[in-house]
């Protein structure tokens, strides 16, 4: 069993799916929901329609990040368990590798999409690449 696991949480009912799956699979590790802000949602905003983001893209982008530690923690809490919450800035595939080996993280636990339709395809799958670069297992929910 992994001592610490990080979960990458971005509000998607998979990474609800995933962060559930470290809680009831991995009990007596810490475990870490990560939130990543990209800054290239920064350039137009996906959920509303492909729009250019307002200025204080960055604040919204923390009111979010707090929201969704907010979320985390709270289903966490439905388990009894702490949760640490971390909100890093940049390429989400490339962050949750970096912060995985920075802070000797045991697991990955990820779902297998955050995204879908066209977003997804121009994207790319972030599981995947941290999948293909991570040197520490990596469980993938669908």
């Amino acid at each position: 069993m992994p001592d610490t696991v990080l979960v990458a949480f971005d509000g998607s009912p998979l990474s609800e799916r995933a962060l559930a799956y470290a809680i009831e699979n991995c009990p007596n590790a810490t475990i870490t929901a990560m939130y990543v802000i990209n800054p290239i949602d920064s350039i137009i905003d996906v959920e509303a329609g492909g729009l250019p983001v307002a200025d204080d893209w960055y604040d919204n982008a923390q009111e979010r990040a707090t929201a969704l530690h907010t979320s985390a923690t709270d289903l966490a809490a439905d388990y009894d368990i702490d949760l640490k919450t971390v909100t890093e800035v940049g390429k989400p595939a490339r962050e949750i590798v970096e912060y995985a080996a920075e802070h000797d993280i045991d697991q990955i636990v990820m779902g297998s999409h955050g995204r879908s339709g066209i977003d997804r395809a121009i994207l790319g799958s972030v599981a995947e690449t941290v999948t293909r670069r991570s040197q520490i297992p990596v469980t993938i929910i669908r």
